[in-house]
């Protein structure tokens, strides 16, 4: 086994970390960042890390990808759509080992459902260009899946969160907000959970499209609340969503309401999320950091 991440960002390094967990922690890891200020980040581990903007084709990564026989993909699409793709087809191609390959996509393909339970059978309606770029990035990874005859496992991520990513370091900051919208909630999902269910999936090469969220969707100022009586603080007070100064991308997100269900992987994979509520892991969270 060997493994190449495109973007060793928060949720792949979570997911390198599991892989070594849940396998041989010598398996080869590698991947890419954005520059070589992200590289150094690294120096420390045992990845082998390249430099790949999604502008131009990464000059030193060729050698790793096509030695991989597990790809997973966290470089959100542009107008261009995938970088990947775009850049390192012929790379990929030239992949002869490859047995699995891996996509981080988004829960924001599914548009609006009105605060809706809804599975994997829901319709795609994206409601932002972000999300339709999403949705046309999943069609050209199964096509290409398709014509390598290579498993395909596209996860569609809720919110994340988790150490350093959380409401209590918005708090700690200052620039949390507890901003209310009637009906409205977000399903999230802790990064430790991201990385084990896709170590598993990539461990079992599980093929398909899937949901990971969590188990309890909820306003998003419950979050902000639980963690402020955590800290012993007071709550930033309550602010109506028609009076918010919001960018309009963070507006975008609250036209979107739904609860999104994680049935489906959790049973493929016959495990349980580790975290199941933002009490769970917002617990973790601050027992860690205590």
């Amino acid at each position: 086994m060997s493994v190449f991440f495109f973007g060793m960002g928060y949720s792949s390094r979570a997911t390198a970390r599991a892989l070594h967990q849940l396998s041989d922690p010598s398996t080869p890891i590698a991947g890419t960042t954005r520059s070589a200020e992200g590289a150094e980040a690294f120096a420390d581990t045992n990845y082998r890390v390249h430099i790949f903007d999604g502008e131009a084709p990464g000059p030193t990564l060729g050698e790793d990808l096509r030695q991989a026989t597990h790809v997973i993909l966290s470089i959100p699409p542009d107008e261009d759509g995938d970088p990947a793709l775009q850049h390192h087809r012929a790379d990929l191609d030239a992949a002869e080992n490859l047995q699995w390959i891996g996509y981080f996509s988004t829960v924001g393909v599914y548009g609006d459902f009105g605060g809706e339970w809804i599975d994997e059978d829901a319709p795609t309606r994206p409601l932002n260009v972000r999300s339709r770029q999403r949705v046309e990035a999943e069609q050209a990874w199964r096509d290409y899946a398709k014509a390598r005859g290579v498993p395909l496992f596209i996860e569609r991520l809720a919110g994340i969160y988790g150490p350093g990513r959380s409401a209590f370091d918005k708090l700690r900051e200052g620039t949390a907000r507890r901003i209310v919208k009637p009906g409205q909630v977000f399903n999230r999902i802790h990064v430790a959970d991201i990385g084990r269910i896709t170590a598993l999936a990539a461990l079992g090469r599980l093929e398909g499209t899937y949901n990971l969220a969590d188990l309890e969707p909820a306003p998003p100022q419950d979050l902000v609340t639980y963690a402020a009586e955590v800290m012993g603080v007071a709550p930033p007070p309550e602010t109506p969503f028609s009076e918010a100064q919001m960018t309009p991308m963070a507006r975008s997100f609250y036209s979107d309401n739904k609860r999104v269900s994680s049935k489906r992987v959790l049973e493929a994979l016959g495990t349980e999320l580790e975290f199941p509520t933002y009490r769970e892991g917002l617990d973790a969270i601050w027992k860690a950091h205590a």
